[in-house]
């Protein structure tokens, strides 16, 4: 297999979404070549330069030469090939003369000049760079910018850029555009673009008069009606652990410190979070299977909310939590002891994740839109 067939399988599997080690198997290599290739490419295939249909071929400069050789006219020689004479002539007049004309010598220069890929929007509009490197700076993703200046400058072209821009802007330094620095700021902290994949469901121990998810009202499922939350817990090192809420409607975030994994500390935490907010949006809450919300229906007694509980190995049915708990890893990383956090340092994690405008809202704020949804409901 030769290198180039080789590299080509190889990016045609990574988008694929295989594992490096898939991928090493399957081609014949250790896991490292591959990581070395995708770690040289920032994990983003590279572009093949091309030549443009228009452009005489090396087959063509190949009957050129022959022709001269022959001592063939040009216009003889262009209607061969079913070129303009001008075409031809230009091309023997660039590499020398009749006498001196060489096919392949003609065909490395014209690939040497030809046209380069023009640069970059980020590149050529400063203001646009300016913004976007302002905005990674302060923890925006690059699709939550580009949905931003849609909405901001809409009128603008040259102010509009895909979020795929900026991350190639990030990743690929060769284009000397966005500071490498910057990449901290993106919530993976990836050293290059990877294929997403999914974890494995932990299966969670049996909750007595536990209600199914499959009995919450349609309500809660279109995301009509504010008020409904999903909850979780993330962990720490040294067994420290942080309860997650978000509102389903507005992606609205709070964290609440927990002293432990207990069911005793864990609703004894969330009532008293929860119990601060209005009566109007304490509908509901969604929690998967794990033990620590055992006591649910003291959680109920307190806060007036009714519990539901997915399906074991199923985190896809609270998706809105598992979601924002990914997005809180920027801040909060694993193997991060979450014991030292004060809930007034949590308040100010959720408050900034919060303000981040979110393309599932058009680009509002969570912040904006729950603020929305407590004057509407008084």
């Amino acid at each position: 297999m030769s290198v180039d067939r080789g590299k080509s399988k190889l990016w045609v599997r990574w988008r694929r979404g295989e594992f490096q080690s898939d991928i090493g198997r399957a081609l014949g290599k250790f896991p490292a070549s591959i990581f070395g290739v995708l770690r040289l490419h920032s994990g983003i295939e590279p572009s093949k330069r091309t030549r443009a249909r228009r452009v005489l071929s090396v087959t063509e400069r190949e009957e050129i030469f022959r022709g001269l050789a022959s001592d063939r006219s040009i216009r003889d020689i262009a209607r061969q090939l079913g070129r303009a004479p001008s075409t031809v002539s230009r091309e023997v007049s660039r590499n020398g003369s009749r006498q001196s004309y060489r096919a392949a010598v003609a065909d490395e220069r014209a690939w040497d000049a030809a046209r380069r890929p023009k640069l970059c929007q980020l590149a050529r509009y400063q203001p646009l760079r300016c913004i976007v490197a302002e905005k990674l700076a302060d923890d925006w993703s690059p699709e939550q910018i580009a949905g931003w200046l849609q909405l901001t400058h809409a009128g603008t072209p040259a102010m509009q850029i895909s979020h795929e821009a900026i991350y190639r802007s990030i990743y690929i330094q060769s284009r000397g555009v966005l500071k490498k620095e910057l990449q901290k700021h993106l919530r993976t902290k990836r050293v290059f673009r990877q294929s997403r994949h999914g974890n494995l469901g932990r299966m969670r121990s049996s909750i007595k008069d536990a209600v199914s998810i499959s009995e919450r009202p349609p309500e809660i499922e279109d995301r009509a009606v504010p008020g409904h939350w999903e909850g979780d817990l993330i962990s720490g090192s040294a067994n420290t652990h942080i309860a997650t809420l978000v509102e389903r409607s507005s992606r609205f975030t709070m964290l609440v410190k927990v002293e432990g994994k207990d069911t005793q500390s864990v609703v004894s935490a969330l009532s008293k979070q929860v119990v601060t907010l209005p009566e109007s949006l304490r509908r509901s809450l969604t929690w998967d299977r794990g033990s620590e919300l055992a006591q649910h229906r003291r959680f109920t007694l307190a806060t007036d909310m009714d519990v539901y509980f997915c399906d074991p190995s199923s985190p896809w049915q609270r998706g809105t939590n598992e979601n924002t708990n990914r997005l809180l890893r920027q801040y909060l990383p694993k193997k991060t002891n979450l014991g030292i956090y004060s809930q007034d340092e949590l308040d100010a994690f959720a408050l900034k994740l919060n303000q981040r405008p979110r393309k599932t809202l058009g680009y509002l704020s969570p912040a904006d839109h729950f603020n929305r949804s407590v004057a509407s409901t008084g």
